[in-house]
């Protein structure tokens, strides 16, 4: 039943901290929040672009090095500060004419609930808590930060015969940085 549902997935929503990171910050001395991104996330994530999925991030923690990062995968559905993640699914949804079906939601954290409810499929990482993994249609073998939103996506893309090939690896010059 799950491979049905990952054969209409048009778009990815990710949550960041604990996802997209290993859900570790690290504080300056300045003041300054470092987090650790995975480039094997980022390369899917691009390719995914490439081949016309819609990305967008929607993370409660705000940081513009966040942003940054996420600009330079081709992310430009970025929502950072969201307090209320539910509403800000909404309206990417309504704004791209998306249907529920056609969404993959990514999230690891109890703020992650309401939206993972609603999306048509509702994956985490293997480090996510409890409540999370209890309503999730797919737990990565992958922690957060450390390849599942690439092992995820490349699911997708498999099943959907838009991954990698080698009869179009001169059309697929994407850098994981």
């Amino acid at each position: 039943m799950i491979l049905s549902k990952l054969l209409v997935i048009k778009s990815f929503i990710l949550d960041v901290d604990g996802v997209l990171t290993d859900a570790t910050v690290l504080v300056t001395e300045s003041g300054e929040q470092l987090r650790r991104f995975n480039v094997r996330d980022g390369y899917a994530i691009k390719l995914a672009i490439r081949k016309g999925f819609k990305i967008c991030a929607i993370s409660g923690g705000y940081s513009e090095t966040i942003a940054m990062r996420l600009r330079t995968l081709g992310i430009t559905e970025i929502y950072l500060g969201a307090e209320q993640k539910l509403q800000t699914y909404k309206d990417f949804m309504a704004s791209h004419a998306l249907a529920g079906a056609e969404v993959l939601y990514i999230g690891d954290d109890i703020p992650d609930l309401p939206v993972m409810k609603l999306a048509g499929v509702a994956a985490c990482p293997a480090d996510a808590v409890e409540e999370v993994k209890a309503i999730s249609a797919y737990i990565s073998p992958k922690k957060g930060g450390e390849g599942c939103v690439r092992e995820i996506i490349e699911k997708v893309l498999k099943l959907q015969d838009k991954w990698y090939s080698e009869e179009h690896a001169a059309d697929e010059q994407i850098t994981s940085t």
